[in-house]
């Protein structure tokens, strides 16, 4: 979690300082995630192996994003977990969640293996393999595809070292071995002319490099320490990593489905023109690992600004979070165009980077392909990188559907028809090249959309009633936390029970001293339950800003408790006050005609507005203490006392104070 002078100056310090500091390791990081890509392709252009080469490694490419996939889904899942382990300190759940997903990172790179080797020229073909390649890119498969699990593991593995509070280790670890496979590449290519194995050999030794690095903190980690017993499968602690981790890899998803279309209608269309089918291919992989890079220093940029993003959203300092949605944009678009001028205006200087054909018939074809790829496939590159950027920026901000829709509209709402679509209108292969600007313009006009909208709504926090952050004078006693359905009058009935009973009573009081405690906004705190969706939740309260709310709140919570006996309302404070011994834990229900009329009672609500405000509620504080819990909220088997409300206010609050008279 974040420290309290980090907190300050989120909310304090000047804007583009904070930005510098906390976004260059962040793109460094970046930068050397997408020197594994290039390095390989650029030393086999530049061989004998030249652009059939290019083409191989084009075609093995979507082997390692459904990788990435399966890595970036437990390390990220794991991550997001061990942050709110960390906010609650809950050691125990924390361990075993890492080591479950070590476990189960492992075996899906053995499932990858056991899949992918008795397939591969099929699975190879289909991807975009042609005769002249198929064999190179077998030499190449065989070897990286025995590394998979040690692949997949680093990836994982560094995610945690992250979230453990160790960026520059988990950089380190990246970058020697990136180094390590710059240094090998041109040995065993050139040195020993290994050809396509040594280049696959030179990328599983720094690998290698990286695994050892990673293995090496993980005997010296700061928030969890792993045990024997950690590394057994635990189906509870892995469900609730996959569903932190499941947007990002059915973001992977979109892309392998997007590389192996594109792929495929590249090499089917371009057998069919003078290009042939394996220059397309080559240059498709060129320009891939091209914009990577480009779309990677724009993510390293927002990655890096996220902590200072989401705390000022939970500050509810609404004009300090514009502001830095202004520079973020600012410093996407300067990136974005001057990588398409680059594109636009020396395309062949790219290129050349990646070698000079030498092993096909025609090299101009080879040269005249790449320009227009370059100019017409990356023609929008700008509006790309503004379209990661506000999809990262939504996250940041709480807001996990928009996030995915402006990550998927794009590749897979647009780009994936496209592909199919605009070869029937003319079996041209440069037609295939404009699926993506034109995927680019919708996707922006969705996601301005949605951006506009967002930003619209940033208005100043409405002043609302004061209540004092203090904790009340208490005296040993039970503790009573009480978890109601909308309109049972719950609340209510609670604060008859600390009345009855002379003992302190909080609701909004615990929401006042969490804000306090964390620099957050009152308001925004008492929000985290009400907005929690239905849909993707887990994502909702992973993410850095309701971590650190939900953290402080529970530290309140525990606070409260060691003052003595009390009312709590809310908050799943029945879970974060599960191992009290005072506890007494209630649950207070009533008939829906029951709510509905006191909702129309109190709030001169319709029937149909009260209905429709029952459900929404009620779906929130369930999801919510689903998330917090694992437990499903208002289950009997939760609580130690269900009381429902239709008998009377004074009546349900008598039960409660009987059954806590018994309780102490």
């Amino acid at each position: 979690m974040k420290t309290q002078e980090n907190m300050i100056s989120f909310g304090e310090g000047n804007l583009s300082r904070l930005m510098l500091k906390f976004s260059i390791p962040c793109i460094l990081s970046q930068l050397v995630s997408s020197l594994y890509n290039i390095v390989d392709q650029i030393f086999i252009g530049n061989s004998e192996l030249s652009a059939l080469g290019n083409a191989a490694t084009g075609v093995v490419f979507p082997v390692f994003i459904i990788a990435q996939a399966f890595a970036w889904c437990f390390g990220d899942g794991c991550a997001a977990y061990l942050n709110i382990c960390q906010g609650k300190n809950d050691y125990e759940n924390a361990h075993r969640a890492i080591g479950a997903s070590i476990t189960a990172a492992f075996v899906a790179g053995l499932a990858m293996m056991a899949v992918i080797y008795p397939f591969k020229v099929p699975i190879l073909t289909l991807f975009g393999a042609s005769e002249n390649t198929i064999g190179y890119a077998i030499e190449y498969l065989d070897i990286v595809l025995a590394m998979m699990p040690i692949f997949i593991l680093c990836n994982m593995m560094n995610s945690a070292i992250r979230a453990d509070g160790s960026p520059t280790w988990a950089m380190v670890s990246m970058l020697a071995g990136a180094v390590t496979n710059i240094i090998l590449d041109p040995v065993f290519i050139f040195g020993f002319k290994w050809g396509m194995a040594g280049a696959a050999w030179a990328t599983v030794i720094g690998q290698g490099v990286t695994f050892i690095l990673t293995l090496i903190y993980f005997t010296r980690t700061k928030t969890f320490k792993l045990t024997k017993s950690s590394f057994i499968p635990r189906l509870d602690a892995l469900v609730e990593v996959v569903k932190l981790g499941i947007s990002t890899f059915f973001t992977q998803l979109a892309i392998v489905i997007v590389a192996i279309l594109s792929n495929i209608q590249l090499a089917k269309f371009g057998a069919l023109s003078k290009y042939g089918a394996d220059i397309p291919i080559a240059i498709i992989g060129i320009q891939s690992k091209v914009f990577t890079l480009v779309l990677n220093l724009v993510v390293g940029i927002v990655l890096g600004c996220q902590p200072i993003i989401s705390f000022n959203m939970g500050a509810r300092k609404y004009d300090r979070v514009k502001e830095l949605y202004r520079k973020i944009m600012g410093c996407t678009i300067v990136i974005g165009l001057a990588a398409t001028l680059l594109f636009e205006l020396a395309p062949d200087f790219v290129i050349g980077l990646f070698g000079t054909p030498s092993n096909i018939p025609n090299p101009e074809d080879y040269w005249e392909f790449g320009r227009k790829t370059l100019r017409i496939f990356l023609s929008l590159t700008t509006i790309s990188c503004l379209i990661k950027m506000n999809s990262i920026f939504f996250q940041a901000v709480g807001k996990p559907v928009h996030a995915v829709v402006a990550s998927m509209i794009r590749d897979v709402v647009c780009f994936t028809p496209l592909i199919l679509i605009l070869p029937l209108i003319s079996p041209d292969v440069i037609l295939i090249l404009y699926a993506a600007p034109i995927s680019d313009i919708i996707a922006m006009i969705v996601t301005a959309f949605l951006s506009v909208s967002f930003i619209k709504s940033l208005h100043a926090p409405v002043v609302s009633e004061e209540v004092e952050a203090v904790l009340k004078p208490s005296r040993p006693g039970v503790i009573i936390t009480i978890a109601r359905e909308h309109g049972s009058s719950g609340k209510q009935i609670g604060k008859l029970v600390a009345e009855k009973l002379g003992i302190p009573f909080y609701y909004k009081e615990m929401t006042a001293l969490a804000a306090k405690e964390s620099g957050l906004d009152r308001e925004f705190i008492a929000d985290i339950n009400t907005n929690s969706p239905a849909i993707l939740h887990s994502l909702y309260l992973s993410t850095d800003v309701i971590q650190q709310a939900v953290a402080a709140q529970d530290k309140v919570i525990k606070m409260i408790a060691d003052q003595g006996s009390c009312v709590i309302v809310g908050r799943a404070a029945d879970h974060v006050l599960r191992d009290n011994p005072n506890l007494l834990r209630v649950f207070i229900y009533a008939p829906e005609e029951f709510r509905i009329g006191r909702i129309m009672e109190v709030y001169g609500d319709t029937r149909e507005e009260a209905i429709k405000y029952i459900r929404r509620s009620d779906d929130a504080r369930a999801s919510y203490y689903k998330s917090i819990s694992g437990k499903t909220w208002g289950s009997r088997h939760n609580y130690d006392l269900v009381v429902n409300s239709s008998v009377g206010l004074e009546k349900a609050a008598e039960i409660i104070c009987g059954h806590a008279g018994y309780k102490s």
